[in-house]
């Protein structure tokens, strides 16, 4: 059984087919998703789709760093308020993002460390965006380390120095499509780091895996990236399947 640790399935793109991309994925042996949360609007089409999906759906809440805003203590606030009424298996996604806008760094910051915090309240992993972001995410990281900091680097796509820096603050690493690009260069050293440290992710609706690279992602794309990885270790997909989704009941703990 595969297991596809960062899907945002309730996304808009999936509106007309939802119910079909499920079943192909849990056709192509994707037994279990985890949902990350973007910002209060999807917060109710999260809960549609755990309602429709129990027992494969597996639901986390907080802020996405691109939806850090002016509003953002108001979001913080609406993020806080879901974990009073339920539980959720991480707090994510949550980071820093200076891809689409470097003038929100100073609240990104803020609102990835209270978040960071709330993780450790709720004795939760966190599920960490960083794009274009890593130093400024390792400083953050930095001032939280301790033993109840842990979660995984989601879309990891830094180099084997990063990957091993990530690894520090008891990380695991989230391989998606980028593994299976020609310019993607984490293929290049992932065999380097202990297979125990992977966990398997598509981001789907984005970062298609090759072939379908520029394409909508879907969660049943996993088997393809699940086969690049083995051919990166030299070991069965079976095996990878086996090792990752044990090493996603370690960070959800479900």
């Amino acid at each position: 059984m595969l297991t596809d640790t960062h899907t945002h399935l309730y996304s808009e793109a999936f509106d007309d087919d939802r119910d079909k991309m499920m079943q192909t994925a849990i056709k192509e042996g994707v037994g279990r998703f985890f949902i990350p949360a973007i910002d209060a609007s999807y917060t109710q089409a999260m809960y549609d789709l755990e309602k429709n999906y129990p027992n494969r759906v597996f639901l986390m809440m907080g802020l996405h760093p691109t939806h850090v805003k002016e509003n953002y203590e108001e979001e913080l606030a609406h993020v806080e308020a879901q974990f009073e009424k339920r539980s959720f298996y991480a707090v994510g996604e949550i980071g820093i993002d200076l891809y689409w806008d470097t003038s929100t760094l100073a609240i990104q910051k803020m609102a990835f460390k209270r978040q960071i915090q709330l993780a450790k309240k709720h004795q939760l992993p966190i599920v960490i965006h960083c794009r274009d972001a890593f130093d400024e995410v390792f400083e953050v990281l930095e001032t939280e380390k301790d033993d109840r900091l842990f979660g995984i680097f989601h879309c990891f796509t830094g180099t084997f120095e990063q990957a091993q820096k990530a690894l520090s603050y008891n990380m695991k690493l989230g391989i998606g499509g980028v593994v299976t690009f020609k310019n993607g260069k984490i293929d290049r050293f992932l065999n380097k780091i202990d297979i125990q440290h992977i966990v398997l992710e598509t981001d789907a609706p984005y970062l298609a895996p090759t072939p379908h690279r520029g394409k909508r992602n879907e969660s049943s794309y996993l088997k393809l990236i699940c086969e690049k990885v083995a051919t990166v270790y030299g070991i069965s997909e079976e095996k990878v399947a086996q090792i990752t989704t044990s090493n996603s009941k370690e960070v959800f703990k479900v």
